[in-house]
């Protein structure tokens, strides 16, 4: 299993284009890889036929772990490079297919059938992937009385997943008599009856990563926080002006994402890096969006944002946000960003704070525009606010740097042809 992005420790096989017997061709698609960013296509790098997979559909498998065999039947010893595999310390599922010479080797110990119709190895061994034995401890199921529907009876994630203990099945509870009113003639109310229930899923790939790489952050790196109001009404007017002419629909985001640019280079310490014992700061400016999508978050690169017009802009953000949402982004195009902005503002979120996404050293946060009442010019009169927070890593920046550079963005935010020179 070769590692498909930068992150990737395992993957979930989506999906087989081949199945053993089936002649291979440099260049042909092996299988989808579910990793945790993305759907990625396997080419494979060799010629012959595929003679073993490593693991079935929808199973995990660790990176490096031996995912399948490609040669000449005649010449390749199955039975021993899945034995030196293991020997090197491979733990990822092991499917029991190969071609028909293999089997008939490895069936030197035949396996016995126990009454549930599970088959058992010879020293008495319950065959199940490793997936399904997982998935059996995580639901508390004894994997002993699972019957196996996967190759010589051996147990597979989905005869986990559809497995019902009817031993265990809670009997009905019958409703409960109505209270008899009490003496002094008031009604009662009923008693209620219920059952406490819950459900435990498995965690993905990506929410895995999410975890790890959002905890080592905000646990190593001493956030602090800027939050400024910005008078977005000259916004307001400048964008409804913009999209009659502009040939791409222009959004609030993606004013805030050229505002942020421009900034950028006037405060090169914002778009910069802890690397332990240096920073670095960088010259040019590549801006990650965080996209939700169903797993989690991604968060794909504008770059050299502060070089492209707006219209520019808000077509490259369209296009990777609905690649990250079908998963078809590629690792260089979520990768290599120099600052992030997280925006919530369309989920009318009045103000929130982000976690910074290391390397970087600081992350935006965007609200909702709001109407409120606003003093203009000693009278009360309504104006569309929107607050903006920086989440900034004092280990590079510090108080006034992050500050200077917030009243950067307000100013060009509150006059918007400024950020168009």
């Amino acid at each position: 299993m070769p590692r498909l992005s930068d992150t990737m420790t395992e993957g979930v096989i989506a999906d087989w284009h081949k199945k053993v017997g089936d002649t291979v061709k440099k260049g042909d698609i092996l299988a989808d890889i579910e990793t945790d960013k993305a759907t990625m296509e396997l080419e494979s790098y060799k010629e012959g036929k595929l003679l073993f997979i490593g693991a079935q559909k929808g199973e995990k498998i660790a990176v490096n772990d031996l995912l399948a065999v490609i040669g000449d039947e005649k010449k390749v010893n199955l039975d021993q490079i899945i034995s030196v595999s293991k020997n090197k310390g491979v733990t990822g599922p092991v499917a029991a297919q190969a071609t028909p010479a293999a089997q008939t080797t490895a069936t030197a110990a035949p396996a016995e059938a126990d009454h549930s119709g599970l088959s058992v190895s010879a020293d008495g061994r319950i065959k199940a992937s490793p997936l399904a034995r997982k998935l059996a401890a995580e639901k508390g199921i004894d994997i002993s009385k699972v019957a196996g529907s996967g190759d010589n009876g051996r147990i597979v994630k989905k005869d986990v997943d559809s497995y019902k203990d009817f031993s265990n099945t809670p009997s009905k509870t019958a409703p409960a008599a109505a209270t008899q009113p009490a003496t002094t003639g008031k009604p009662t109310a009923p008693a209620v009856q219920g059952q406490e229930s819950y459900e435990e899923v498995p965690v993905s790939q990506m929410r895995k990563v999410i975890a790890r790489r959002l905890a080592e952050s905000k646990f190593s790196a001493p956030h602090f926080y800027v939050t400024m109001a910005i008078d977005m009404d000259k916004a307001v007017e400048a964008r409804g002006k913009l999209n009659e002419v502009s040939p791409v629909k222009i959004s609030f985001n993606d004013l805030v994402l050229k505002a942020v640019a421009v900034a950028l280079k006037q405060h090169p310490a914002i778009n910069s890096s802890w690397l332990g014992d240096k920073i670095r700061i960088n010259h040019h400016v590549s801006i990650g969006v965080a996209v939700a999508i169903e797993d989690g978050l991604l968060v794909p690169v504008v770059r050299f944002a502060d070089a492209k017009t707006l219209s520019q802009i808000a077509s490259e953000v369209k296009d990777l946000a609905q690649r990250a949402k079908n998963k078809k982004l590629q690792p260089a195009e979520w990768e290599g960003s120099t600052f992030t902005i997280s925006n919530m503002g369309m989920f009318g979120v009045d103000e929130f704070t982000a976690i910074i996404n290391q390397p970087n050293s600081c992350i935006l946060a965007v609200s909702s525009i709001q109407q409120v009442p606003v003093v203009k010019n000693g009278a009360i009169v309504p104006g569309n606010v929107m607050k903006l927070t920086l989440s900034c890593d004092h280990r590079v920046v510090d108080g006034a740097s992050g500050s200077a550079f917030l009243q950067t963005v307000k100013s060009l935010l509150e006059e918007p042809l400024r950020m168009m020179i």
